[in-house]
């Protein structure tokens, strides 16, 4: 059986504990990696951080009780939010950023990535391949909290990540910026060498159980594959990144 390094539980210096604190630390505009609830709380101030948080783009985790009393915290009136240890920016601003610097854009998708070890691992490569940002999902991807930034070493603290409700709509962005965003997918005709990276371009990358969303990949431009010798399923998701990634920065560079 393999060894998985524990995840640690939060400093209590990184929480924002009970429903008072949690809408003043949203109406303050202080970036929250996500909000936990409890399955059983009501009440307006409930709702009032439901509402603030939809508008904000922070996620909501409803759990049970026990799951915010692990937090090994105190009056939490059901309601904790860990504040984020990446500062999210907005999409449009990157690009717009990337653009007046003269600079061809690449963007990297990460759809359905959950293990952070992998969250990690990509965002080291990225930062050394030159991406511009990583853009992921409010829902349905890894938290990138203290274990995150730790398997990034750093990385996650250097390069920009927006963080966004839709990444449907997100593609949709890109391609109003003249961007084309590319799928990797294993079953594709087109291998990544005989692929043009040199133009502004955001790539695709799927979970290793799922793969990318199939209402995602249908709005994607084109696939993509690794060109692989024999019969082996798959790559390991960062590994792939990786190689995808090297080939963008051998084009460009």
């Amino acid at each position: 059986m393999k060894n998985f390094r524990q995840q640690h539980r939060p400093k209590k210096n990184t929480l924002v504990i009970g429903r008072g604190a949690v809408i003043t630390a949203l109406q303050s505009g202080q970036q929250l990696d996500r909000i936990y609830i409890d399955t059983k709380a009501l009440g307006q101030d409930i709702n009032e951080i439901k509402r603030m948080a939809l508008e904000n783009g922070v996620p909501i985790n409803y759990v049970p009780a026990v799951k915010l009393n692990n937090f090994n915290v105190t009056n939490h009136e059901g309601c904790v939010a860990q504040i984020a240890k990446v500062q999210y920016q907005n999409l449009q601003d990157v690009i717009s950023l990337v653009t007046e610097n003269g600079e061809v854009p690449l963007l990297l998708i990460l759809d359905g990535i959950t293990d952070i070890r992998n969250i990690g691992g990509i965002a080291r490569t990225a930062l050394c391949t030159g991406v511009h940002a990583i853009i992921i999902p409010d829902k349905g991807v890894g938290a990138l909290n203290e274990d995150a930034m730790l398997t990034s070493a750093g990385a996650l603290e250097q390069i920009a990540v927006c963080r966004v409700n839709s990444l449907m709509k997100a593609v949709d962005e890109l391609h109003l910026n003249g961007i084309k965003v590319f799928a990797s997918e294993m079953t594709a005709e087109k291998n990544i060498a005989d692929v043009n990276f040199n133009e502004p371009c955001a790539i695709v990358i799927g979970s290793e159980d799922k793969g990318i969303y199939p209402a995602l990949m249908k709005i994607c431009d084109e696939k993509v594959k690794i060109p692989m010798k024999g019969d082996f399923e798959s790559l390991n998701v960062s590994v792939a990144t990786g190689i995808i990634l090297y080939e963008v920065m051998r084009q460009r560079v």
